[in-house]
Formats: structure tokens, sequence, C-alpha cells
């Protein structure tokens, strides 16, 4: 693949490189997704990779979920401090291979010991928050608030109902879903973290309500003030990731 021409967007992943390093679960899953100008994102993305479009379109993600059971390689996940909530916001990249991404702005996790290796590990931007899930039936109810004292002050409360499912999702509902790997800036290199999991089991949901300003403290200020042009939810996938490899290699 080349910069001009993006490898294709597939629901279900290439063959993960190497072995696992890590392995989790996302759980409870619910997509937010804004469209946006790809010149509004660009400058957030790290050298080497450029906003991934969609019809011209690049989008911006605010996602909320139930991290289960961090693992590293073959051992089995972690049952307290690798499960915990998380919400973060992302964008859509591709590299200069072709390779499509995403680039995490921010992630807001609730367990302490997980939220400081993985910015002492791999430098991702996480922050420390007090955070809930609650489910109500088909209702989900994701509250987070920062309680990271190095962080901008930033707080969520997003209510989902889910309502049916996506048999036959859309393409673009693939491309904000279907992402095999990460981009992120590592020793001063830009890399990308392969990622491999089952096609995601998708479901029409209706927002309850979104009351947020992670996406304006990421960087974003007036994206996330006005409704989403999609909500999707996920009872969640079991995730591999391989390890970082420079974008400038196959």
């Amino acid at each position: 693949m080349s910069a001009e021409t993006p490898e294709p967007v597939t629901p279900s992943p290439p063959l993960l490189p190497g072995r696992a390093l890590l392995t989790q679960s996302w759980l409870d899953a619910t997509f937010l997704h804004w469209a946006v100008d790809p010149e509004v994102v660009a400058p957030l993305l790290p050298a080497g990779v450029r906003p991934d479009v969609f019809e011209g379109v690049s989008y911006v993600g605010l996602v909320a979920f139930r991290m289960h059971r961090i693992g590293w390689g073959t051992l089995p996940g972690l049952p307290y401090l690798g499960s915990f909530p998380e919400t973060n916001v992302r964008l859509y990249s591709v590299d200069q291979a072709g390779r499509r991404g995403v680039v995490f702005l921010s992630l807001d996790a609730s367990r302490l010991l997980p939220v400081a290796t993985a910015r002492l590990s791999f430098r991702l931007p996480y922050r420390w928050a007090r955070m809930s899930v609650q489910r109500y039936g088909n209702v989900y109810w994701y509250v987070s608030r920062r309680r990271d004292p190095g962080s901008p002050a930033a707080q969520s409360q997003i209510g989902v109902q889910v309502t049916s499912l996506l048999e036959n999702p859309s393409d673009l509902e693939h491309f904000m879903t279907a992402r095999w790997r990460l981009h992120f800036s590592l020793g001063g290199k830009t890399v990308h973290m392969p990622n491999a999991h089952p096609q995601w089991p998708l479901y029409r949901a209706q927002l309850l309500a979104c009351d947020e300003d992670l996406v304006a403290a990421a960087g974003l200020p007036g994206v996330g003030s006005r409704p989403p042009d999609s909500v999707l939810f996920s009872p969640g996938v079991r995730v591999r990731f391989a390890r970082p490899r420079p974008v400038a290699s196959g």
C-alpha cells in the first residue's frame, strides 16, 4: 500500500504479526462520533500520519467502555488491576505505508496503576479519573470525572439505550470501529501497534444524554457541543496487541 492508496477497511483483522504482547477485552462499548474537516484534526496527529477520511470527511470518536482483564503475553488477565471503566477521545489516521489506525488524544481510566504503566511504557495520554459504568436493562450510563492533578479538568456523563442489532453495518460504521492498529509517538519516533479481535457485534443505540468536555479538553473545542452524527453500541470483543513497530517499516 502507498500513502495515496490506504489499505481496505475490513471488518475482520489481518493476521497479527508475531506473538501477542498484550491481551484484554473491551466490554459494553458505546461509540459516539462527530464528522469533522480533516484539516481540523491534522495538527493533532503524530509525525508521519495524516487524517483518515471517509468520502472526504474525518471523524472524532468518544468511546466509553469497560476494560476487562488486561494481561501480558500468555499470562492470564488481571481480574482487579486489569479491569476498570475507560473513556477515550480518538482520531482516525493513515500512515506512510497506507496502514489505517487510531490516534488517542486522551484515555481516562479509573485504575491508577494501569494509568501509570501505560504512560511510562508507551507514553500514551492516560488520565486518572473517578468513573462508573451502570446498566439498567438495555440502558447504559457512563460517568467520569478526572482526578489526575497533572491533567486539565474534564468530565463526562453519557447515557444510551440499546435498540436493535446492526445485521449489515455500513462501510462508514466499519470505518469508525474496525481499526487494526494504534499510531503514537514513542522514543522520538512514530510507531504503529497492531491489534486483532473478532468482528465487532454492533447495535443501534439512542443517545439519552451526553454532557462532556473531554473532547474540548483534548484540543477540539466546539465538536462535542453538538449532537453526535453516529451512536453505536457493542457488547464487546477480546483483543490482542502485538509489539509496536516504526511506521516506516512494512
